[in-house]
C-alpha cells in the first residue's frame, strides 16, 4: 500500500472513527436528499427552526434517562406543529412564526441546561460530537435516516410536483397538507440524524448547501439529487480527515468544507455564465 492508501486507511483501523463515518455519512445523505426539497419550497429558513428547537428534548430525555432520539423528535414535530398552527390561524406571517417557535424553544433548551449544568454537556449538543458516537448513537442514526430516506423516495414524484406547481398537484388530487406533513416529518427526523454528527447550530448547514449547490448546476431534478448527494458525501469525507489531520472539530470542518465547495461551484457558474453573455452583448 502507498503513502496515500495508508494514510487514509489508518483512520478507519479505530472503531469510534469507522463509528463517526458511518454515522456522518449517513447524515450526509440523507440532509442532501431532503435539502432538495427544502431549497425548491423555500423552507430553508424552517429546516434552521427544527434544528435549534429540538435543543430542550435533547436535554429532557437526558434528564430522563430517555435516548436523545426520543426527545428530538417530539420536540423537533412540536415545532413544525407550532408553527403551521401559529400561521394558520393568525396574522402572523410564516418566518415571524418560525422566529417566535424556534427562539423561544431554543431559550427553552438554554434554560435546562443552565439548571443542570453537570448533567449535561451544552458543547457536545449544540456543536455535536462526531467521534463519542457510540454503537446505540451509529443505530438510531442509521435506522432513522433509513426511515427519512425511504418516505422520501417513496413519494419523489409527488412531493417534486407539489414544490414545482402546488396548484397542479392539487387539481391531479394530491393533498398539499399532507405532503406538507410528510416534508416536515422528515425534516424533524433528520434533524435528529444531523444533530448526532454535527450539532444543533450546523445541522441547518446540511440541509441547506447540498441542495443549494446542486440548484447552481442543473435544472433538472432527477439530477439534482445526485448531484447535491455526491457533493454532501465527498465534503463529509474530506472534512472528517481534515479534523483528524488538524485534531478541529469534526462537524465544523464538515460543515466548512461543504460551505468552501458552494463558493467554488458559485464561482464557475459565475464565470460561465459572464462568458455566454458576452458574445450576445456584442451582437
Amino acid at each position: 500500500m502507498n503513502a496515500v492508501g495508508q494514510l487514509l486507511a489508518d483512520p478507519l483501523t479505530y472503531p469510534f472513527l469507522r463509528r463517526a463515518f458511518a454515522a456522518a455519512l449517513a447524515a450526509a445523505v440523507v440532509c442532501a436528499v431532503l435539502s432538495c426539497w427544502l431549497v425548491l419550497t423555500g423552507w430553508s429558513l424552517l429546516g434552521d427552526a427544527v434544528s435549534h428547537a429540538v435543543l430542550p428534548g435533547v436535554v429532557l430525555s437526558y434528564i430522563l434517562g430517555l435516548p436523545f432520539a426520543l426527545g428530538a423528535t417530539v420536540f423537533g414535530l412540536l415545532a413544525v406543529w407550532l408553527i403551521g398552527g401559529l400561521r394558520r390561524t393568525s396574522r402572523v406571517k410564516e418566518d415571524a412564526s418560525i422566529g417566535i417557535v424556534f427562539t423561544t424553544l431554543f431559550a427553552l433548551g438554554l434554560v435546562l441546561v443552565s439548571v443542570t449544568p453537570s448533567q449535561v454537556d451544552l458543547h457536545h449538543i449544540v456543536f455535536g460530537n462526531l467521534l463519542g458516537v457510540s454503537r446505540t448513537d451509529l443505530v438510531q442514526v442509521l435506522v432513522l435516516a433509513a426511515a427519512c430516506l425511504t418516505v422520501l423516495l417513496i413519494r419523489r414524484r409527488d412531493l417534486t410536483l407539489w414544490a414545482f406547481d402546488p396548484r397542479h398537484a392539487r387539481v391531479v388530487g394530491l393533498n398539499p397538507r399532507v405532503l406538507a406533513g410528510i416534508l416536515l416529518g422528515c425534516l424533524a427526523l433528520t434533524c435528529v440524524v444531523a444533530m448526532q454528527t454535527v450539532g444543533v447550530v450546523l445541522v441547518v448547514a446540511m440541509l441547506v448547501i447540498p441542495g443549494a449547490t446542486a440548484q447552481l448546476r442543473t435544472r433538472r431534478f432527477p439530477r439534482m439529487l445526485g448531484i447535491a448527494v455526491a457533493s454532501s458525501l465527498v465534503c463529509t469525507v474530506t472534512g472528517l480527515y481534515l479534523s483528524v489531520a488538524l485534531d478541529a472539530s469534526s462537524g465544523g470542518c464538515v460543515v466548512l468544507c461543504q460551505g468552501i465547495w458552494f463558493a467554488v461551484v458559485y464561482a464557475l457558474t459565475r464565470v460561465r455564465t459572464l462568458r455566454h453573455s458576452r458574445p450576445a452583448s456584442a451582437q
